[in-house]
């Protein structure tokens, strides 16, 4: 490993920290128990970056991120994977199953459907528009795609979803109880995926599993089904949501830009 190399891993595991840390703010100590790295490199770190607005550094001398952080999410998250490519998994899916499919992307700490595969459905039969399907943010804290990306998001995060109301006009079998909430997202991490029954709309169960890049989640499948359709045993739609997922994971791995115009 070359030297530089070797500095910008040590750079990575400091930016890291702040996403595994409670809190807002933190210090060079703290942060080098975090990532084992010493506390004068942590410190030299943590100076450097403040030139360029990754980190702040605070009046009680803590750190935290800062704009420049955020600047390079949107670099990295703006290389979209192929936008066919990941729709034809989404159309897959729901010929396979006979369910409505979505795709929903982080948005900071809420959530947006990008992209969805209805088949023949219409669905201004239940009072959706397909177009305000894909113009609104959403809660992380109402069904099972919003709690299978929440369970993959830092602590502060997780802390900000719980503060917030329950959204309304949700299904029945909403969550609305925080420490069940929680429960939730440590049985979401073991199991790899989450069942939804009624929760964002009455009538309608769901299989949500995460769409990872690398260790960080980039967003979450979800397959709706009609609640007097879902199967006792629905563990052949759970193969099937988790497999689309995984395609799906793999496609972000991959950078996509435009075709060049002539």
């Amino acid at each position: 490993m070359t030297k530089g190399t070797a500095h910008g891993k040590k750079v990575f595991l400091v930016q890291r920290a702040f996403a595994e840390l409670d809190g807002d703010g933190h210090g060079p100590t703290a942060i080098a128990r975090e990532t084992g790295l010493d506390t004068a490199t942590v410190y030299r770190i943590l100076q450097d970056g403040v030139a360029d607005e990754t980190f702040i550094q605070m009046s009680n001398g803590r750190y935290r991120l800062g704009p420049g952080a955020l600047r390079l999410s949107m670099q990295a998250l703006a290389q979209t994977p192929d936008p066919d490519a990941t729709h034809a998994v989404l159309d897959r899916l729901q010929r396979a199953t006979g369910g409505l499919v979505a795709y929903y992307a982080v948005v900071g700490a809420r959530r947006i459907c990008t992209d969805y595969a209805i088949g023949d459905f219409d669905p201004r039969s239940i009072g959706i528009d397909p177009f305000e399907l894909v113009r609104y943010s959403r809660s992380l804290r109402t069904g099972a795609s919003g709690r299978v990306i929440m369970a993959h998001m830092p602590a502060p995060i997780q802390e900000q979803v719980l503060a917030e109301p329950v959204p309304a006009g949700v299904g029945p079998g909403v969550i609305r109880d925080n420490e069940r909430l929680i429960e939730s997202l440590k049985d979401i991490r073991e199991a790899g995926f989450a069942i939804g029954r009624q929760e964002c709309m009455p009538g309608w169960d769901s299989v949500s599993a995460p769409v990872m890049w690398g260790d960080t989640i980039h967003g979450s499948l979800l397959l709706w089904m009609r609640a007097d359709e879902m199967p006792e045993d629905p563990s052949h739609l759970v193969t099937a949501t988790l497999t689309a997922a995984e395609m799906l994971s793999r496609l972000a791995d991959v950078p996509w830009s435009p075709p060049s115009v002539a």
